[in-house]
């Protein structure tokens, strides 16, 4: 009977997503630990690509430059292309904070063809930051902001427990209709297919990183053939973490509580657009798995409620029900993380079907040849394009 099997199918996965599957929906952020460093701290460059950020480019300077990290520290911050400001707003900033000395306004050229619009913003900022001598790139985004011992605790983590790639994901904006409904969720996912737990484990293959924050040694960074070798990646945090722990680096991933993100989505429209944007990249373009995706979704998530609801047979609709209350328990802290009710979390079958809307939208995107679009810049160009 097919409802019997998709129940049991649903049931399994789920007891192996809340017990095998790492502890990813636990939530864990953690502080850092106490620095075991003899001698000076390390030298730390700080790298903002930024492309027409002015809205929120001020506030992440600020946060930036008013660092109290006691060791060497400079911000290069990479206008790229602004037409809106961007690196006015920057300097004024700083000023406002009382470091300018701490921010040097870098301008890149026109992308080379082969590398993302990021990475080369990125790769300008290492360029003109080689002369600082750091011994640590953090690659912070335009529209995040940072508690004020961010930095040092990321060079206590790197430093203290031995990893060569350290990132948080910072906290999104959880304001408005769509986001209080979606963004949870976004997070959700992102640990389901890569666990923390399992990042940090040298026996484990899972490799991430969050891109608004990254802390990478700049002999790791040397050691995988710099960010030329990635240049060509849309989901460029995670290509990044995945190069350094196949090099043989350890890289370590959590939550974050000091590190929040500056981007508020007002509407649904602007969170599909994030999601749309790399989802068909994150399946490497094939027409196959973006099938067995949604397939995987509509039995995980959509199936066990549908069922519970509506089976005909106690057994499949108390099979589908189990299901939705491990899911339900799995994304609640998740919600608590947020400061969202529990109450949401009896919803994420809905919030799934819009996932799943955005995944099949992002594949038609790319075969429209307007994938990766990023301010106004199309990186992931698809068959659409000769």
């Amino acid at each position: 009977m097919l409802g019997e099997s998709i129940g049991v199918a649903s049931f399994v996965v789920w007891l192996c997503l809340v017990f095998a599957r790492g502890g990813f929906w636990r939530i864990r952020t953690s502080e850092a630990p106490p620095l075991e460093q003899a001698g000076a701290p390390p030298a730390v460059a700080v790298i903002v690509p930024a492309r027409n950020e002015a809205d929120v480019v001020g506030a992440a300077i600020r946060s930036l430059v008013g660092q109290s990290y006691p060791g060497p520290y400079h911000v290069f911050l990479v206008d790229d292309a602004s037409t809106d400001g961007t690196a006015d707003v920057a300097r004024v900033a700083a000023k406002q904070a009382g470091r300018e000395d701490r921010l040097t306004i870098v301008q890149a050229e026109t992308p080379a063809a082969g590398w993302t619009g990021k990475l080369w913003a990125l790769n300008a900022g290492l360029q003109h930051a080689d002369s600082f001598g750091a011994d640590y790139f953090l690659f912070a985004d335009a529209d995040i902001a940072h508690d004020s011992g961010n930095v040092a605790g990321l060079v206590r983590r790197a430093s203290t427990d031995g990893f060569d790639l350290v990132s948080l994901m910072a906290k999104l904006s959880c304001h408005s209709l769509a986001e209080r409904a979606l963004i949870p969720a976004f997070v959700f996912f992102f640990f389901m297919l890569y666990p923390p737990h399992w990042v940090s484990r040298s026996d484990r293959r899972t490799a991430a990183a969050a891109g608004g924050c990254v802390l990478i040694r700049r002999a790791a960074l040397e050691r995988v053939g710099g960010l030329a070798a990635i240049r060509n990646e849309l989901i460029d945090d995670c290509a990044l973490a995945s190069a350094v722990k196949c090099s043989g680096g350890r890289i370590w991933l959590a939550p974050a509580n000091g590190v929040r993100s500056l981007r508020a989505y007002s509407d649904w429209a602007q969170i599909e657009t994030m999601i749309s944007r790399t989802a068909f990249t994150e399946l490497r373009h094939s027409g196959a798995l973006l099938v067995a995706t949604v397939v995987a979704m509509v039995v995980v998530f959509v199936a066990p409620p549908f069922l519970a609801i509506v089976a005909k047979t106690f057994a499949v609709s108390a099979l589908g029900l189990a299901a939705w209350l491990l899911m339900s328990a799995a994304f609640a802290p998740t919600l608590r993380y947020y400061n969202r009710s529990a109450l949401w979390a009896p919803l994420l079958p809905l919030i799934a079907i819009f996932y799943i809307g955005a995944t099949m939208h992002s594949a038609l995107l790319y075969w429209q040849g307007r994938g990766g679009l990023w301010k106004g810049r199309v990186q992931d160009p698809g068959q659409g394009v000769n």
